[in-house]
């Protein structure tokens, strides 16, 4: 599209030639750099356009000369960010829409899940965001809610309000407050979850930091879970979204400690956009992939390792299954099943009781092709026992991690699941949770 219209602002023919996914990918900076979409104007005055609505149903986001109304009406170093841009080579087919929302603020509160608590319980959230909000300076809509505890309990919404103050004005951007997040934000946990990590692009780096509570009711995709995630490259919502679910489903979505689903679970992934790295090209894509992959499934260890009562963490590795699908379907089966976890909790290799649960996944497994082994050795051929040495695989069921392996012979899916056993500890803790 070229700027030959009449009342095209000066501004407008400096930047009408940027392609659609340049100018995306500028919005993508500018949404960064802490823009809200109350700072775009709202319609393009572009002749030919009809001054057709850049957001909602009749959007036009790939126009290039309406993103490019959008962000020259923006006055902030747009020069620098288009340079950036430009440098990064990034092609952005994702719609401009998606980077105008964002969250700014996360408050979270442990103690209290403010679950089944109606309309109270919607009124003492709100309020809790907007008083946040105001305390900070942004949109209520910017404050994102979290809270893990006791269901069925109107949360005291005055204790937290009155609190935000000294709450927002020791807020800092060093380990010692990392660290005071990690430990605010328990219920059972026995210690703090975080783990981090980073990618270099050029002479340049991204950064992740993540901070996680959990110990049970662990049975995602709904569990008793909360996980923050902050980085400083560069990314759409749409984006991290894709990222985060990759990421999941490799890692927090692949556990389970009581086979018990929650009412409160989250995860979510924020990026800052100051390492001005951006995360629309290819390579540094692929390499903050691998780097939320890691720092999830180091998260998803420290969740299970700090179970409830835990004292055995199981690695199942299920292979050859038809999909990925069945195979976490049957590993799912597997650590939900109370005799298994409680022959784990006595190191006992009774495999039958893993067969057993196979079976009960409601899916037409053969057992004549199963497979199982515990370490190194195969204690089921083909559904059937296989001579092994019971002590050496009470030994290893004994250790604090222990693996063990189902082969389907079905298809070439497989994935590894992290279970653990169930003891006595675990029915104490929760035999007076709310007393």
């Amino acid at each position: 599209m070229k700027a030959t219209h009449e009342g095209v602002t000066r501004t407008e023919r400096l930047y009408v030639r940027l392609t659609a996914e340049e100018a995306a990918h500028v919005a993508d900076l500018a949404a960064a750099r802490g823009l809200r979409q109350s700072d775009f104007v709202r319609t393009a005055v572009l002749r030919g356009m009809g001054g057709r609505p850049l957001f909602g149903r009749r959007a036009m986001p790939r126009e290039t000369a309406s993103a490019v109304r959008q962000l020259g009406a923006v006055a902030v170093d747009l020069n620098r960010l288009i340079e950036v841009a430009r440098a990064d080579g990034a092609i952005r087919p994702d719609v401009l829409g998606a980077c105008l929302s964002r969250v700014r603020a996360v408050i979270v509160n442990s103690g209290n899940a403010n679950c089944a608590t109606g309309k109270l319980g919607l009124r003492a959230c709100k309020r809790i965001c907007t008083e946040t909000a105001r305390v900070l300076g942004i949109a209520a809509e910017e404050v994102f809610p979290s809270s893990t505890g006791i269901i069925g309990v109107p949360l005291p919404a005055d204790k937290v309000v009155a609190k935000l103050p000294e709450l927002i004005s020791s807020r800092a951007a060093s380990e010692e407050a990392l660290i005071q997040f990690a430990q605010a934000i328990l219920t059972t946990d026995t210690r703090t979850k975080i783990a981090s990590s980073f990618c270099r692009i050029g002479k340049k780096e991204i950064r992740l930091v993540g901070v996680a509570k959990g110990a049970g009711m662990i049975h995602p995709q709904l569990a008793t879970m909360l996980v923050y995630l902050f980085t400083d490259a560069v990314a759409s919502p749409n984006r991290l979204k894709r990222l985060l679910t990759h990421a999941c489903d490799e890692s927090l979505n692949c556990l389970s400690i009581d086979g018990d689903t929650s009412t409160n679970d989250s995860a979510l992934l924020m990026a800052s956009g100051k390492s001005e790295i951006s995360l629309s090209s290819s390579v540094p894509r692929a390499q903050f992939a691998k780097v939320l992959r890691d720092v999830c499934q180091s998260l998803a260890h420290q969740i299970v390792s700090d179970g409830e009562g835990v004292k055995h963490v199981i690695r199942l590795h299920i292979e050859e299954a038809r999909s990925r699908s069945e195979a976490l379907a049957i590993a799912r089966s597997i650590s939900r099943s109370l005799l298994v976890k409680t022959a784990w909790a006595g190191a006992d290799p009774n495999w039958g009781r893993m067969l057993a649960a196979i079976g009960a996944c409601a899916l037409a497994i053969d057992p004549n092709l199963v497979d199982i082994s515990i370490g190194a050795q195969k204690v089921c051929r083909r559904g059937m026992g296989n001579p092994f040495d019971e002590r050496q695989a009470h030994a290893e069921l004994a250790k604090p991690k222990c693996d063990i392996y189902i082969r389907l012979r079905r298809g070439s899916a497989s994935l590894i699941f992290l279970t653990t056993d169930l003891t006595a500890e675990y029915v104490r803790i929760n035999a007076d949770y709310s007393t």
